[in-house]
């Protein structure tokens, strides 16, 4: 099936919290809303037929989970990752997110550190601090327009003691897929000071430009006994609204307290929508996918294409990964609120503050490209318009 994403959809009547909250967002409803990470960009076919086959039923009472279920996340890395994972290390979730603070919650101590590598996203630092944790930042390093793991600095936090290390593979916001050789590294640092590794790989299914995507688990057995992988088909498949994931656990015993929690907070159960279109997504989705990639690869180039000719003062990065381009901002003269302020009120566009991603965001801005190519050439026409009215200023 040929899908058409240059349809421009529609969602001022979807509940959509992108557009619906854009107002209290950015303080006003005129704005192009480019920021949290879904898609304006309709879902596979496949998954759309298993929901309302399953609407067609009528009847939504407590829901099951197959075994199919996680055989098909199962088969899913092992095709497109070189994976294999026993289903047994597999649990449920309702988000990565609520899987991390679940953890969080019931495996830190009051004062326990995590280390993070920021510029990242900002609700691994809420994670850690509303459940007692301290953080520790190591930054990445910028290397000649290169984001990088900065090893160095990484031993001296890993000598304070640190209970969890969270690393973001691939990485939000920078777009870094990373090495098999830099995964090991950080793999075996982690090994050798007895933390464990917290793999948020979310959006590891929408790899560009021929990027390869290596799961951390993957790389050893000892690696494996170490990390907990978190997995989702709702980034990849633009299904955030149904809110669930799969987490991958290092051992059976981890597995066992964090399935205890679901069960006293009765939430561990898919829902009646969120079970079929998994199954649907790992099982059809593969077709719509690349089509999707290739669809995305070209608005990464139409954004840097565009900058270079037009407003050079911006320089995007060239995503190894995901829809969310980083913007470096600094040439514009603009600092801190002016930065903002400038893109909400002057270009009218809603993007994510590169400040929220902590240490090394001041002057960015975080694009999302997931949309129709219409709506970017509406957005970069302000953009452009913005910056020359700011050089005559």
């Amino acid at each position: 099936m040929k899908y058409n994403f240059d349809e421009i959809m529609d969602r001022k009547d979807n509940f959509s919290a992108k557009y619906d909250e854009a107002g209290s967002k950015f303080g006003r409803n005129d704005i192009i809303p480019l920021w949290i990470a879904d898609m304006d960009l309709r879902t596979a076919q496949p998954i759309i037929d298993a929901m309302v086959g399953r609407a067609n039923q009528g009847m939504f009472g407590y829901v099951s989970r197959p075994q199919r279920y996680f055989e098909l996340v199962r088969e899913w890395q092992l095709k497109r990752n070189n994976w294999d994972i026993d289903t047994k290390y597999m649990s449920h979730a309702t988000g990565v997110m609520p899987m991390m603070c679940h953890i969080m919650r019931e495996f830190l101590n009051e004062g326990d550190k995590v280390i993070v590598q920021p510029p990242v996203y900002s609700e691994f630092f809420t994670a850690v601090e509303d459940w007692g944790g301290e953080l520790l930042y190591n930054p990445l390093k910028l290397v000649d327009g290169d984001y990088k793991m900065d090893f160095e600095d990484l031993e001296e936090k890993l000598k304070q003691g640190a209970k969890f290390l969270i690393v973001c593979n691939p990485h939000n916001p920078v777009g870094r897929v990373w090495t098999k050789e830099e995964l090991t590294r950080l793999g075996k640092l982690c090994l050798e000071h007895n933390v464990m590794v917290i793999s948020d790989e979310i959006h590891s299914d929408l790899i560009l430009f021929g990027n390869k995507h290596i799961p951390m688990a993957s790389i050893s057995e000892e690696f494996a006994r170490n990390t907990i992988t978190c997995i989702s088909a709702t980034k990849t498949f633009n299904l955030a609204g149904l809110q669930v994931s799969t987490t991958i656990f290092p051992n059976l015993e981890m597995k066992a307290v964090y399935e205890d929690v679901l069960g006293r907070l009765d939430s561990k159960r898919n829902n009646a929508f969120s079970v079929v279109a998994n199954m649907a997504a790992y099982a059809y989705g593969e077709e719509w996918l690349e089509q999707l990639i290739e669809y995305l690869e070209g608005n990464v180039e139409y954004i840097n294409n565009f900058c270079k000719e037009h407003i050079p003062q911006i320089k995007p990065n060239k995503p190894d990964c995901t829809y969310l381009m980083w913007l470096d901002c600094k040439d514009l003269g603009l600092e801190g609120d002016e930065l903002v302020n400038f893109f909400i009120n002057e270009a009218r566009l809603g993007l994510n503050d590169g400040r929220s991603f902590g240490i090394g965001g001041d002057g960015y801005m975080r694009l999302n490209v997931a949309c129709s190519r219409k709506l970017l050439e509406k957005a970069m026409k302000q953009l452009k318009e913005a910056v020359l009215q700011l050089a005559l200023v």
